[in-house]
């Protein structure tokens, strides 16, 4: 009996809320995709892409929608509680919420364009190579010649010029992606974000809401809050299966060998090669692979986040407790 009253406890309807609407959207988004190729032959939609899209708009908007209408009605601050509501979040969670959220804003960061400080200093002219007349032995003909000019190279031959330079903080230049295809061998290189997964944006989404999941006390709350994983999860997969099969989009054989949906599975699989822990360190000292300044502002966003939710609410509800009571005592101190 004990153990039947805390499953339906553990199971009321602010969890089913929780799973239930994200469950919705993500059978909404599998079926309508894989079924695309029925939906739009001449028995349904006889063909016509807009009526497609207009159809798979009104799904996905009514089961926002109910996601939407779940967390604010019958999920967000409903119990059970792990604590309560405007303590200070335990340690245990606040350093898992810092690895989610800084790994998920990381992902996320290295798809946008690269951040770069917004001046550089140029013109370093210890090493130049300058044009010089040279005589050939024996006769007039003269050539041309590179001779190299040194640290112990007079200041006239030397262009030293030296100078602050401002560019745009942000690198447009920089491709997303880094996977590099060599002429028609069919091998490819994979580089940078494509190294972790070939879903930067979904994971990144999944993470971000996994990490703010475990400062909240609420139960149905975290569980809301941790269901993105699972859309980035079934939706990476279902997205490369259609992608294999040519439906919505291609998924290039060697990049899928070399590749995973799942964060780092490719990497320490044997995918990208046998030794793992050489192939995390070409990853973080390559060629420019990791955007580092887009990561450590990611970093950054996720601590501060954590910071201010982690520590509660519990000062400021003190205040207001002592506050009100001031005011009911004709605003003596009260000791």
């Amino acid at each position: 009996m004990a153990s039947s009253a805390t499953t339906q406890k553990l199971f009321n309807s602010s969890v089913k809320w929780a799973i239930g609407s994200w469950s919705l959207f993500i059978a909404e988004n599998f079926v309508l995709s894989e079924n695309r190729p029925i939906l739009l032959s001449p028995e349904f939609l006889n063909g016509n892409e807009d009526y497609y899209h207009y159809l798979y708009g009104i799904c996905s908007t009514a089961a926002l929608g109910s996601i939407v209408y779940g967390y604010q009605y019958k999920i967000k601050n409903h119990g059970p509680m792990l604590w309560k509501m405007g303590h200070a979040v335990p340690w245990s969670g606040r350093i898992m919420a810092l690895a989610c959220m800084s790994l998920g804003l990381g992902l996320v960061s290295q798809t946008a364009p690269k951040v770069q400080i917004p001046v550089e200093y140029v013109g370093d002219g210890t090493m130049k190579m300058k044009m010089v007349a040279v005589t050939k032995e024996g006769g007039d003909e003269e050539k041309t010649a590179a001779v190299q000019a040194n640290s112990s190279t007079t200041t006239d031959e030397l262009n030293n010029d030296k100078q602050w330079k401002v560019r745009c903080p942000f690198d447009f230049t920089d491709s997303k992606s880094k996977c590099l295809i060599p002429g028609n061998s069919g091998e490819i290189e994979v580089r940078g974000i494509d190294r972790i997964t070939r879903h930067p944006g979904l994971w990144g989404f999944g993470l971000v809401g996994m990490g703010l999941s475990f400062l909240s006390p609420s139960v149905p709350t975290r569980i809301w809050l941790g269901m993105p994983l699972m859309v980035a999860l079934v939706g990476g997969e279902h997205t490369d299966s259609r992608h294999r099969r040519g439906m919505g989009g291609t998924l290039d054989k060697a990049l899928d060998e070399k590749t995973s949906n799942v964060p780092f599975w490719a990497m320490v699989s044997g995918k990208q090669g046998k030794d793992v822990l050489d192939v995390f360190g070409k990853f973080v000292g390559g060629d420019n692979e990791i955007k580092g300044l887009n990561a450590f502002l990611a970093c950054g966003l996720a601590a501060s986040v954590v910071v201010r939710k982690g520590r509660g609410s519990t000062t400021s509800i003190s205040k207001a407790a002592t506050s009100s009571i001031r005011n009911k005592v004709g605003g003596l101190p009260v000791v």
